[in-house]
C-alpha cells in the first residue's frame, strides 16, 4: 500500500520523568520491520538488564497491520497497551517504543501504572520528533537561461524545495515536489514557458516534514 502521507517519528529519540519515586525512560526510534524492532528491544533490555521493566509496543506496516506490545511484568493491561494506544492515538506507523522502570518504592496502583507508561511512551516518541512522512517526486526541469529567472522565482514563491541548480548549455533546476502537486506544477511549467521546457519526472520517495518544513538531516 503506498501512503501520500502517513505520521512516523524521525530519529532515535529518548527522554526520562519521575513519577512517585520510580523513574520512567521513553525510548522511541522509525523501525521498517518488526526485525528491526525486536533488535531495538533487546538493546534496550540489554542497556536495562537492571531495570524492573522493559515495557514495550511497536507499528510496522503503513496499514499499522502489525501492533505488538508486552507488559513485561507489570499488570495485564496496565503498561504494553497503553505504550501502544500512544503510538495509535498519535496514528504512528513503523515505530517502536519502550519504556524502562526502575521501581521508586512506592506501588502506582493499576490506574498509576496507566497514566504513568503512556507518560513515558509520550516523551520518548516526542524526544524523537513526530514528523510526517509526505511522497515526494524529483522533477528536473531543463530550459533556455532565457526562462531561468522567472521559473525561479515562481518555484520560490510557491515553497516548492531546490534541490540543485546546474548550469550547462541550458539550465537544469532539479526540484522536489509533493505527488499530489506534480501534475500542477508540470502545467505551470509548460504555461510560464510557453513550452519551451523540458520536464523529467524522476523516483518517488518519502521526506519527513514538520510544521510545512521538510527535514533531511
Amino acid at each position: 500500500m503506498k501512503l501520500l502521507k502517513y505520521n512516523t517519528v524521525h530519529e532515535f529519540g529518548q527522554d526520562e520523568i519521575i513519577i512517585e519515586k520510580s523513574r520512567f525512560i521513553g525510548y522511541a526510534k522509525p523501525v521498517k520491520t518488526e526485525d528491526e524492532a525486536r533488535s531495538f528491544i533487546d538493546e534496550i533490555k540489554k542497556k536495562h538488564k537492571d531495570a524492573t521493566h522493559n515495557v514495550w509496543a511497536y507499528t510496522i506496516g503503513l496499514d499499522m497491520n502489525i501492533q505488538r506490545y508486552s507488559d513485561d511484568g507489570e499488570p495485564s493491561g496496565t503498561a504494553g497497551i497503553p505504550s501502544l494506544e500512544v503510538i495509535k492515538k498519535e496514528d504512528l506507523r513503523d515505530v517502536v517504543v519502550v519504556v524502562t522502570r526502575y521501581f521508586g518504592g512506592t506501588k502506582l496502583g493499576a490506574g498509576g501504572l496507566v497514566r504513568a507508561y503512556t507518560k513515558g511512551a509520550k516523551i520518548g516518541l516526542e524526544a524523537a520528533n513526530i514528523v510526517q512522512k509526505k511522497m515526494f517526486r524529483e522533477i528536473k526541469i531543463n530550459t533556455d537561461y532565457t526562462n531561468m529567472g522567472k521559473i525561479q522565482n515562481f518555484l520560490m514563491n510557491k515553497d516548492y524545495y531546490i534541490k540543485d541548480t546546474i548550469f550547462e548549455d541550458k539550465v537544469c533546476i532539479i526540484v522536489y515536489c509533493e505527488l499530489e502537486q506534480v501534475k500542477s506544477l508540470i502545467s505551470k511549467l509548460i504555461d510560464l514557458t510557453n513550452a519551451k521546457v523540458d520536464i523529467i519526472e524522476n523516483e518517488e520517495f518519502y521526506i519527513s516534514c514538520k510544521n510545512d518544513e521538510l527535514i533531511f538531516s
